[in-house]
């Protein structure tokens, strides 16, 4: 059985929590501009709400966990913000980022896992990484499969979603 949301919160609010990266970037995007959200075709698919829930999610963390490859997709996608918002969030993006906790995993390391194939060289690295005790927050429905089948917590965002929607 899957434990409640509560209690996953509670049981690594100390430990961190390893963020995926489109949830990532509705996070960067919405803490520079809440307006961007449904206006920025990379977080079309979420709501102001869906970025106000996140908040609320990430406060009793202590640290929010990331990797290279996570932060390189993150880049790579707001890179698609037109100018002149695009140097702005950038400026904003290096401010959060200084926040988090980022932790590396070799590729020569993650490319030999058996789900490097199914799932790829980020998503890898984060099941490698999510084994040291960090709760994982995704949208990626095969990602949280594969965890899960693996004994390593996770919530799928999708699924909380509803939650705060009015």
């Amino acid at each position: 059985m899957i434990e409640p949301i509560g209690q996953l919160i509670a049981r690594y609010s100390q430990k961190g929590i390893l963020v995926d990266t489109n949830i990532l970037l509705l996070y960067f995007v919405g803490s520079f501009d809440q307006n961007l959200i449904p206006r920025f075709k990379r977080t079309l698919q979420f709501t102001i709400e869906d970025f106000e829930m996140l908040l609320t999610l990430l406060q009793p963390f202590n640290k929010v966990i990331t990797t290279p490859n996570i932060l390189t997709e993150v880049s790579n996608l707001s890179g698609q913000l037109g100018e002149p918002a695009r140097g702005r969030y950038f400026q904003t993006l290096a401010e959060k980022i200084a926040l988090m906790e980022e932790h590396y995993v070799e590729s020569r390391d993650a490319s030999t896992q058996e789900e490097f194939i199914n799932v790829g060289l980020t998503d890898t690295g984060i099941g490698k990484l999510s084994k040291d005790g960090y709760l994982v927050l995704t949208d990626d429905f095969q990602l949280s499969q594969s965890l899960q089948k693996k004994g390593i917590d996770v919530i799928n965002f999708n699924h909380i979603r509803p939650l705060g929607w009015t």
